[in-house]
């Protein structure tokens, strides 16, 4: 997932072990059909048109897709991966450039599925499940803890969790980052069982063209001057699609999950 993962699994350690290891291979399993960077992925495949019959999960993540996109009218968009070339630009000029030549073959509404078929309108729209994927990846392994009757349980992918049960009996104790200072904490939650906390912020991940900082969080136009954004949600892929959205813009009319911003 490029990115730190952890578990926290409170079992006897056969037990513990036994479930972390059913949830490592389903994270490895879906980074590896899902990688957009990865040109021996399905999703390149898919973005490649090699792939015309989808199956079962894949129709359900990009179906998945299109809700959110119409949630959030349009702000969260796994089809934005269509400019991303124009972040190896040398100049900030020739940035811009790509990005609007690129942008009009960007939309959920560029892609239709039709039974098990994908057809898209044009040769230049790309798909990234990025913003889903890790998401789906924590609340599947979710499943995978509460199948095996664990007490309480953390999956974090990247600072996108999901809380289990609870701590022997007690709330789970989440910190959130201060973006300015990001070794501090700005804030601690005491969270029960059965919630997802996703945080996206720009001050981590970026490019930098001629001096300026480029968000790894792709819009297509300015971003929400917050630095970073937490939402809690039922699922992580709530939570995560949300924050990400809402980093983007901080005002979306439709409602969303609690929210934090800084």
């Amino acid at each position: 997932m490029t990115t730190l993962c952890q578990l926290l699994i409170l079992a006897p350690k056969a037990k513990a072990d036994g479930v972390a290891s059913a949830i490592a291979r389903e994270a490895k399993r879906i980074e590896k059909k899902f990688n957009f960077f990865d040109p021996n992925s399905y999703l390149s495949r898919i973005n490649r048109r090699e792939v015309v019959r989808l199956d079962r999960e894949t129709i359900f993540l990009l179906q998945l897709a299109k809700e959110f996109y119409e949630r959030t009218e349009g702000i969260f968009d796994v089809t934005l991966a269509t400019v991303r070339t124009a972040l190896k630009a040398p100049t900030l000029e020739e940035f811009q450039r790509i990005k609007e030549e690129r942008l009009p073959y960007t939309g959920v509404h560029h892609f239709t599925i039709k039974g098990e078929r994908i057809l898209f309108d044009n040769p230049y729209t790309l798909i990234d499940l990025g913003g889903l994927a890790k998401e789906y990846g924590v609340d599947r392994g979710a499943r995978i803890v509460k199948a095996n009757k664990i007490e309480g349980a953390i999956i974090n992918f990247g600072g996108d969790l999901y809380l289990h049960g609870t701590n022997y009996g007690s709330p789970f104790r989440v910190g959130i980052r201060d973006p300015r200072a990001p070794q501090r904490y700005r804030k601690f939650m005491e969270l029960a069982g059965g919630r997802a906390v996703a945080t996206s912020a720009h001050y981590e991940r970026y490019t930098t063209i001629e001096g300026r900082e480029i968000s790894h969080i792709l819009s297509r136009g300015e971003l929400s001057p917050a630095l970073s954004t937490t939402v809690i949600a039922p699922t992580t892929v709530e939570a995560g699609v949300f924050a990400t959205a809402l980093a983007v813009e901080s005002c979306l009319p439709h409602n969303y999950p609690t929210l934090i911003l800084y």
